[in-house]
């Protein structure tokens, strides 16, 4: 798969194994066809989802794939691991097929004992304008905490927090009481550990995480631990 945007001449040339010379002539002779029209133009930019056929044959044909998951608890967000359960390995085949599920990377990780909304996808594009900050691409979760909340919190929320380890102060996040115990938050950026540390700032730990949202885009009620399903291209682009 072309994970990176090419010049026609050298993918054609990784893809039948001729100096990049030879592709001109073959070029010439309208015999590459690139979405759908004949190429002509050696410089053509070639991308991961590009649709190339060359005398009939076709040399890529890749569709984005855009994958809600809901994350379970103790399985970790990653395509691979020696020790734990990924989410790769809980998802499956059978949602995309083996070779689809193979080339899926997460957009937005949860930390193991989190649960909620993941995102999966083979579109390198559309996964960084969603974790991008300046993007401002908003995700909610629903946290229960150990100790009961105040109105203190969402106003040192709202004033965002000083983490000295990365000598940055985070941007304003959004609190709403639920009840004594248990918060919505949202923010647009996702430093590490960033929610319990906010909360540590109050000696009040964490106890359960969950995301509820990314930008306009709902965890779907019907899905279980576990369970995920496509997205559809407007739902893809919604979350923006």
């Amino acid at each position: 798969m072309q994970s990176k945007r090419t010049r026609l001449d050298r993918f054609m040339s990784r893809q039948l194994g001729m100096k990049r010379q030879a592709i001109r002539p073959i070029l010439a002779q309208g015999r590459i066809h690139v979405d759908g029209c004949v190429a002509t133009d050696m410089q053509q930019t070639i991308h991961q989802f590009s649709h190339v056929i060359f005398d009939q044959q076709i040399l890529q044909n890749n569709q984005p794939n855009y994958v809600m998951f809901y994350k379970p608890k103790g399985v970790i967000c990653a395509t691979r691991d020696p020790h734990h359960t990924t989410i790769i390995d809980t998802l499956g085949p059978v949602l995309l097929g083996a070779d689809e599920t193979s080339q899926l990377h997460i957009a937005g990780r949860l930390d193991f004992n989190s649960t909620g909304l993941v995102l999966l996808t083979n579109d390198g594009s559309w996964s960084r304008r969603l974790c991008t900050p300046a993007n401002k691409v908003e995700k909610c979760y629903r946290v229960e905490l150990q100790k009961p909340v105040d109105d203190s919190y969402i106003k040192a929320f709202s004033q965002g927090m000083y983490f000295e380890y990365e000598d940055i102060t985070t941007q304003p996040v959004k609190l709403k009481i639920i009840d004594s115990h248990s918060v919505e938050v949202s923010l647009i950026e996702g430093r590490y550990h960033q929610i319990k540390r906010m909360f540590g700032r109050f000696q009040n730990k964490v106890l359960q995480l969950h995301r509820l949202s990314i930008g306009n885009l709902d965890l779907d009620s019907k899905l279980q631990p576990g369970q995920g399903r496509r997205l559809n291209s407007e739902e893809a682009e919604i979350i923006f």
